[in-house]
């Protein structure tokens, strides 16, 4: 059904490709020893028996999430029971702690809600026939499309979300005294939500004092809870999600509906993306007619990254969706509105980050997150332009830093400066940078003696031994995913045509050393000098790319390219072999989907 291509170079096998078996033989090692430290028979964590407030469940699935990506990057076979066992386990759990209802979090906003969704998307791109996660995955998009009516999330006349709180019961327009429970000293530390609260004279305010919660619980109900906000366009992934599953046109049709309805609010803002919208449509309907000042906006508590990320991710999906690159255009004016009030300082180009009712404050780099996932999805000469302007970019941007970010995305910087041919030791390093990091979780797990009850919600994130930035850029020749919701956009994915799953065969490892908008290379080889190994190569995470095109480089023939039709291209691997490929494409061209091709 797809064309193949025999590897006949012997080769001993280079040093990126040791060390990437390694890292995934640890792993696969570390998952079984993680679940039986931190969790019971029923799966469910060693942990205290109350939990109060809607925070929290988030970092239950979060300290798993990535289990079922690695799965479907070729980890151990039960890493798929493992990871759905553990799902319904984190949701019984939250269930009894009060934050889940009907399975999904009851009220949160996008940002939590998107980081507990990621495990939902992993377990779809694993395994798209389960029929009980596939159902699921439709009955909680159904909540956001106005389909649910026990969720009246969706507003569909004037295409907004109704409250930066929603979830399984609906939007939460009134937030209650022990909502905030197990979050008020954390909120300590971030800037205050308004500079009119009485009693507050600096610029943080004091969560942990009652009498300033009080008034602060009383303006975020009257100024934040009604009305929509861009943090709510992560809902976007989850309706996405479902699209994937199922191939229907409805939820396609929300998805674009829904950011061109933000694009339309951006136009009437004068191309700066407003913050709140208040329940009648109106920009500013609860602050006095201010576009800044809403729930996770410009002001607070974080700025820009809520406002860019949910921007971006949006787009990103439509773009998945539709092919039309068009759509970045909605993250692409709000980063340069930003860029050009920028100003350089010491040679670095600080933008502002925040919005208050004193003008732009809050003055930090470009984040590379944001202008490098626009040009790895676009190849558009305007976004490459974009990068140029940031002086910072080469010195900030070689760093292969140790440890791992809560996304496991710190090292984009440093593999754009490697696909730029600035970094050639880059695999090697950052190969040795997340082993040397499994490591030391390891030895944490291993002298972690503490009282469970003592442990903070986040305590088995932190030790989670599963990190996936170095298979996915390496392998795949994609980024992680924008972080609080996005999905994945990758070049290649892998299918072990011997075992019929995803993912790497046993053995073998994989370097894409190029890419560019109509080509992506790739190295594979046989670790192992007396197995065959047979894979099959896949254009895009979900097939929305198409092979056009194949040569094969540094062979002993002349190099020539073969044509090639479709989503496939199968390769087999006889003992010791290694393969070097340009292989030609036409991105988003196809209609993506989690169907696997075995």
């Amino acid at each position: 059904m797809y064309p193949s291509l025999t590897a006949s170079r012997c080769t001993a096998p280079p040093a990126w490709a040791m060390a990437q078996r390694l890292l995934m033989d640890r792993m696969n090692e570390a998952v079984p020893a993680f679940q039986q430290r931190y969790t019971r028979a029923d799966g469910t964590f060693v942990w205290r028996e109350r939990w109060p407030g809607f925070d929290g469940s988030d970092d239950g699935y979060e300290s798993y999430h990535n289990w079922p990506l690695f799965y479907a990057l070729g980890g151990r076979s039960d890493l798929y029971p493992r990871s759905r066992f553990l799902w319904e386990a984190v949701t019984r759990q939250f269930t009894g702690y009060g934050q889940v209802w009907r399975e999904f979090d009851a009220h949160y906003d996008w940002m939590h809600h998107g980081e507990s969704s990621i495990f939902l998307y992993y377990l779809g791109l694993a395994q798209p026939a389960d029929a009980v996660m596939s159902a699921r995955a439709v009955r909680f998009a159904r909540m956001y499309t106005g389909d649910d009516p026990l969720a009246p999330n969706w507003d569909p006349e004037r295409r907004l979300i109704r409250s930066p709180i929603n979830g399984s019961r609906g939007p939460r327009c009134e937030n209650a005294w022990d909502d905030w429970a197990t979050h008020r000293a954390v909120l300590d530390h971030y800037p205050a939500p308004f500079e009119d609260i009485p009693g507050v004279t600096t610029p943080k305010a004091q969560w942990t004092d009652d009498h300033v919660y009080a008034e602060i619980l009383k303006l975020l109900n009257q100024r934040q809870m009604r009305g929509d906000v861009p943090l709510n366009l992560t809902a976007t992934s989850l309706v996405t999600h479902a699209y994937l599953l199922t191939g229907e046109d409805r939820y396609r049709d929300w998805v674009l509906g829904y950011l061109e309805a933000w694009a339309e609010r951006i136009a009437a803002n004068g191309g700066l993306c407003p913050d709140n919208v208040g329940p009648g449509g109106a920009i500013g309907e609860h602050l006095d007619g201010k576009w800044w000042g809403g729930y996770y906006g410009w002001r607070w508590p974080h700025g820009f990254m809520t406002i860019l990320q949910p921007l971006t991710i949006a787009a990103m999906n439509a773009v998945l969706l539709t092919g039309d690159y068009r759509y970045l255009d909605i993250p692409r004016g709000q980063l340069d509105r930003l860029m050009a009030l920028g100003r350089v300082e010491d040679g670095r180009l600080l933008i502002p980050h925040r919005h208050t009712d004193a003008g732009w404050t809050a003055w930090r780099p470009v984040p590379p997150e944001f202008p490098l996932q626009l040009w790895l999805l676009s190849q558009a000469p305007a976004d490459r332009a974009r990068l140029e302007r940031i002086p910072e970019r080469d010195p900030e941007w070689r760093r292969v830093l140790p440890g791992r970010g809560k996304g496991d995305d710190l090292h984009i910087g440093p593999w754009y400066s490697f696909l730029q041919g600035a970094l050639p030791d880059y695999p090697e390093r950052l190969l040795e940078a997340q082993w040397t990091e499994v490591a030391r979780r390891l030895e944490r797990m291993a002298g972690d003696t503490g009282d469970p009850e003592t442990w903070d919600v986040h305590h088995w994130q932190e030790i989670n031994p599963v990190h996936t930035e170095a298979l996915l850029q390496l392998a795949c020749g994609g980024p992680q995913i924008i972080y609080h919701g996005g999905l994945l956009h990758l070049r290649l994915r892998y299918v072990d045509a011997e075992a019929r799953r995803p993912g790497l065969p046993p053995d073998v490892a994989a370097l894409v050393t190029a890419l560019d908008a109509g080509s992506t290379s790739v190295s594979l080889v046989n670790t192992n000098p007396l197995r065959e190994r047979r894979l099959i190569l896949q254009a895009g995470a979900f097939g929305e790319h198409e092979f056009t095109d194949v040569v094969e480089v540094g062979g002993e023939a002349p190099a020539l390219a073969v044509p090639v039709t479709g989503k496939h291209l199968g390769v087999v691997l006889p003992p010791g072999r290694a393969l070097d490929l340009r292989l030609g494409m036409r991105r988003h061209c196809r209609q993506p989907t989690y169907e696997q091709p075995v």
